[in-house]
């Protein structure tokens, strides 16, 4: 359903289109109780009588609204009127990765501390029980205070219910589990539609980080090698597994969701920082 700029979902004034995709389109808004911008997504008019596609989008709901961490878009409210179903959410202004990538290659300590917010926002997702299943760079906005994840459209939850005799029992909340995501970005077990879990949005970072698209992403093979060097040169082995390991085809060894993806990165960055700092000590004619 497209709003014209004007109208009103509750508290809400439609100001302008931002864009649409496949599940819905996303509006810039105003929230005349707050005073503040944001940004609604509607479900898609050919989508709103589709049970499934609904379903999918509250489950979109449900998935940001657990999660809070500055590098993942906040979710302020939901919301229905006459029979328009919405999200409100935090409106995040900048530039995709994806719209960077066009530009040219990225510097590499920029890269790298993109690099760290996206795994710090991941971990912090698979903490929580979320798996992205479409993290790709178009997904990834570039701000002024650091990376934004969004669009938790296809996302997967793991769920907790009341089972036989009281006892939690925990299901994973999804479509039935077909080729959902972004080529080159799905990992194996997700284009053949078998059961995925952290490992896939791992390997989809992983595609991301080491360049293995035709746009060479966002670290260059030459990079890739590089940190590689890096990794034997100050002996940081879980840098090493992290380049090596994050696009194995077997997500069985792939690295493991826990912190191990914030590490090699984090790894990475104060590997390079350590050696900008002595390439400025040797170029420095004072202390030479």
């Amino acid at each position: 359903m497209s709003l014209a700029p004007g109208t009103n979902l509750g508290p809400y004034e439609i100001l302008a289109s931002l864009g649409a995709g496949g599940m819905g389109e996303v509006y810039h808004a105003r929230d005349h109780r707050l005073g503040r911008a944001v940004a609604i997504k509607v479900l898609s008019a050919s989508e709103d009588t589709d049970p499934e596609r609904k379903e999918r989008f509250a489950r979109e709901a449900r998935a940001i609204a657990r999660l809070s961490h500055p590098n993942i878009c906040t979710l302020y409210d939901v919301g229905e009127q006459d029979g328009t179903v919405f999200l409100v959410m935090e409106l995040v202004e900048g530039e995709t990765l994806a719209d960077r990538l066009e530009q040219g290659p990225i510097p590499i300590d920029r890269a790298l501390s993109i690099a760290v917010q996206v795994a710090e926002a991941l971990h912090t997702a698979h903490k929580k029980g979320v798996i992205h299943r479409d993290l790709k760079p178009s997904n990834l906005m570039l701000t002024s205070t650091g990376v934004k994840l969004l669009d938790f459209g296809v996302a997967k939850l793991k769920e907790d219910t009341e089972g036989v005799g009281g006892k939690t029992e925990t299901s994973w909340a999804t479509a039935r589990e077909t080729a959902i995501g972004t080529l080159p970005y799905m990992a194996p077990e997700q284009i053949e539609g078998r059961e995925i879990d952290a490992r896939t949005d791992i390997f989809a970072f992983g595609v991301i980080w080491k360049g293995e698209t035709a746009h060479a992403d966002l670290l260059a093979t030459s990079v890739t090698n590089a940190l590689l060097d890096i990794s034997l040169r100050f002996e940081i082995p879980i840098l090493n597994e992290v380049l090596v390991l994050e696009t194995d085809a077997q997500a069985r060894t792939r690295c493991m969701p826990g912190g191990e993806l914030n590490r090699g990165v984090e790894a990475a960055r104060s590997a390079v920082r350590m050696l900008t700092m002595l390439d400025e000590v040797a170029d420095d004619p004072d202390l030479k």
